[in-house]
């Protein structure tokens, strides 16, 4: 049996799109998530897609708490990429 192994290496951090920034940006807003509930008793969040009228689901949790706690995370999560947008963050410095 063969086995193929590729790598890749970057001189720099990889570039982001702005398109996928635009993105980011609309998924760390609260305002374009819902909670909608499932006839089986779960909830799911979902997000409004940024070009239609669409939503897409994303999580199912077992009550409120936790999906609105889902939401919550995933708004984090986003807000974090954004701010590497800006450049690495220096935590430390030496004289």
């Amino acid at each position: 049996m063969t086995y193929f192994y590729t790598t890749k290496t970057w001189a720099s951090q990889p570039q982001v799109s702005e398109e996928t920034i635009k993105a980011w940006k609309h998924l760390a807003e609260k305002k374009n998530w819902r909670i909608v509930q499932l006839p089986n008793g779960y909830y799911q969040t979902e997000y409004k897609d940024i070009v239609e009228d669409v939503w897409h689901d994303v999580t199912r949790r077992e009550t409120i708490e936790s999906a609105e706690a889902a939401i919550d995370g995933s708004i984090g999560h986003y807000n974090k990429k954004l701010e590497f947008t800006k450049g690495p963050k220096v935590v430390k410095t030496f004289k």
